[in-house]
């Protein structure tokens, strides 16, 4: 049997009230309701939750992304040219749309991008227009000496690598030059409208796609109808630029908007003009002068 002295043993309340009865200077501590509550909600362990012991990257990350200022990667990284990819299809298909049929009043940047540019379209758009331009160009002169019996047909690669310097030159270097334009004139007169250099790039990538079904058409072989394709699509293209730009440019001194404004509608014409002249010009008379030269000669020849 225990000890009444031993110190584990357990003992009812009113045994504990004669002890301290017996010794009044005892400390004592009462625990309230607010104490017990705490107690209760107080994780096993011994442990407190305590924001400082959470992850500090994870909470870090949190508070960026909430706050909206989460970093972006750096330009000469691939995660930085990634985010541009990452676009749905039916953007695609509504900016194509839109860069085809454009509608007066309408700034193709602030109606269909919304501050979202992509480089996935304006790529394919200019790869498509690319071997377009150079199979269209081929298929054109296989038709126009079809009827001739000299002829030997032969494929004309060199065609692909002079679509691609064009077309990627003007689809690259001119928004480059046209950006950093507008950013000086945005350093001087503060009041002007501002387009970031990936969304240049995404509108003359797009108005182009306007010259993929024109080209295809170019090698119907009537010559006036060839033009009447390429003017259309001339005036498309550079009117879904000319809307863009236009109020960009419109607090600006009224000289330099016009100035502006021709020069990219200009480098839009000598694109279309050039790849119309060169891909698809006319029938040559060579061939003609040739056989003509040897009826001659064969007249002479006879008896």
């Amino acid at each position: 049997m225990a000890s009444n002295n031993d110190p584990f043993e357990f003992r009812d309340f009113e045994e504990a009230a004669n002890l301290l009865d017996a010794n009044r200077d005892a400390v004592t501590i009462s625990i309230g309701d607010e104490d017990l509550k705490a107690e209760r909600q107080k994780p096993a362990g011994g442990f407190s939750p305590d924001v400082a012991d959470d992850d500090p990257l994870g909470s870090d990350d949190k508070t960026e992304l909430l706050a909206g200022q989460k970093k972006s990667a750096p330009f000469w990284t691939f995660e930085y040219y990634q985010a541009f990819f990452d676009v749905e299809t039916h953007h695609v298909k509504e900016r194509i749309i839109g860069s085809m049929l454009p509608w007066p009043g309408k700034n193709f940047i602030r109606v269909y991008l919304r501050k979202n540019p992509d480089l996935y379209g304006p790529f394919w758009i200019c790869t498509t227009l690319v071997f377009a331009c150079a199979i269209s160009g081929n298929i054109s002169t296989f038709l126009q000496n079809f009827e001739n019996s000299g002829y030997k047909y032969t494929s004309e690669f060199q065609k692909v690598t002079i679509a691609a310097t064009a077309i990627f030159t003007y689809a690259w270097l001119v928004p480059l030059g046209l950006w950093g334009f507008l950013l000086w004139r945005n350093n001087k007169i503060l009041n002007l409208v501002s387009y970031s250099f990936m969304e240049i790039i995404c509108v003359y990538g797009y108005s182009l796609s306007i010259y993929i079904p024109a080209v295809v058409l170019l090698t119907i072989q009537i010559e006036w109808l060839r033009w009447c394709f390429i003017v259309v699509a001339l005036c498309v293209s550079g009117l879904v630029l000319a809307m863009t730009f236009l109020p960009a440019l419109r607090d600006d001194n009224p000289r330099v908007m016009i100035a502006v404004i021709a020069i990219i509608l200009l480098l839009n014409a000598l694109l279309a003009v050039g790849c119309k002249t060169y891909f698809f010009s006319t029938p040559e008379s060579a061939p003609h002068i040739n056989d003509t030269l040897a009826a001659v000669t064969v007249k002479q020849t006879s008896p």
